[in-house]
C-alpha cells in the first residue's frame, strides 16, 4: 500500500516535499507531486513541509498539529535546567498522574529513530511491579549468576526490598532491537518528566536482572526481537537539591 496520499487539488508543485523527501520517494510530474510505489520510510517530512496541506499519510493520525520551534524556550534557561537535574533515589509516596504519564511516553513517541523504524516500545510494570522487583532482589542476594564485577559490588551493599525501584510508584521499561533509538528515547522522556516536576532514576542493575532472569522477562513480557535497554524508575522527589553540581572539564576538540 502507498502510504503517502497526495490531494492534486490542494498540490500546487512547490516542489518542497520532494527536495525534502530523505529517500527519493516523490517526483514532480505535470506540475503535480507523485509518490513511487516503493521506498517510503514514513518519516512524515513530506507532510509536515507541505504549506497547503496537500499531504497525509495513510495509517497515521493527521492532525495537522503547528509546528513549536524549540527556539521558543530560551537557551539559557534551557541549559540550566538541564544542568540543574539530578538522579533521584528518593521519592514521596504519591502516584504519578495518568496525564503526566501519557505525556511522558508522548514525549518517547515522537523521539527521532534510525530509518524512522519506531520500533521502541514502552512497558509501565504496573500491577506487576513489587513481584519484578522481588524477583530482582532475590537475583541480587543470591548472587551467584550475576556478572563478576556486579556481584562484587553488590556484595558491599544492603540489597533492601526497595533496592530497584527506590519505593518509586512509576517504573517505565524502554525497550526495542537499537540502543541509539532506546536511549534518545529515554532522554526525551526524562527531560518530560523533570518539566512535569517528577525525578528519574534510570536503573542499570535492573536492566541487568531482565537479562539474567528468564522468569522476569516472561513477568514482562517482552515484544518479540526487543530487549530491555533502560528502566525509568519516576516519582515525586522527596529530596530538594540547591546548587549545580561540577563537572569535568569538557572534553572536546576541532578537527
Amino acid at each position: 500500500m502507498n502510504p503517502i496520499l497526495i490531494n492534486e487539488e490542494k498540490c500546487i508543485g512547490c516542489g518542497l516535499c520532494i527536495s525534502d523527501c530523505v529517500s527519493s520517494y516523490l517526483y514532480l510530474e505535470n506540475g503535480k507531486a507523485h509518490a513511487s510505489t516503493a521506498g517510503c520510510i514514513e518519516c512524515g517530512h513530506c507532510y509536515a513541509i507541505c504549506p497547503q496541506g496537500a499531504v497525509t499519510i495513510a495509517g497515521y493520525d493527521c492532525a495537522d498539529e503547528p509546528v513549536v520551534p524549540m527556539t521558543e524556550i530560551p537557551s539559557d534557561t534551557l541549559l540550566k535546567a538541564m544542568k540543574s537535574r539530578r538522579t533521584i533515589r528518593q521519592y514521596e509516596d504519591r502516584a504519578v498522574e495518568q496525564e503526566k504519564i501519557d505525556k511522558i511516553l508522548e514525549a518517547g513517541r515522537y523521539s527521532p529513530t534510525g530509518g524512522n523504524s519506531q520500533n521502541v516500545s514502552y512497558i509501565i510494570l504496573g500491577s506487576k511491579q513489587a513481584e519484578a522487583e522481588a524477583i530482582a532482589v532475590d537475583l541480587f542476594r543470591k548472587g551467584t549468576s550475576l556478572p563478576r564485577r556486579i556481584e562484587a559490588f553488590a556484595k558491599r551493599l544492603n540489597i533492601s526490598d526497595d533496592f530497584f525501584f527506590k519505593g518509586a510508584p512509576l517504573v517505565i521499561l524502554v525497550t526495542g532491537s537499537s540502543k541509539t533509538d532506546t536511549g534518545l528515547a529515554s532522554a526525551y522522556m526524562e527531560i518530560m518528566a523533570e518539566s512535569l516536576g517528577l525525578g528519574v532514576l534510570f536503573s542499570g542493575f535492573f536492566v541487568t536482572c531482565t537479562k539474567l532472569s528468564a522468569k522476569l522477562r516472561k513477568l514482562i513480557k517482552l515484544p518479540r526481537g526487543h530487549k530491555v535497554r533502560t528502566c525509568m524508575i519516576i516519582g515525586y522527589p522527596a529530596v530538594k537539591y540547591q546548587k549545580i553540581v561540577p563537572r569535568k572539564a569538557l572534553k572536546a576538540k576541532t578537527l
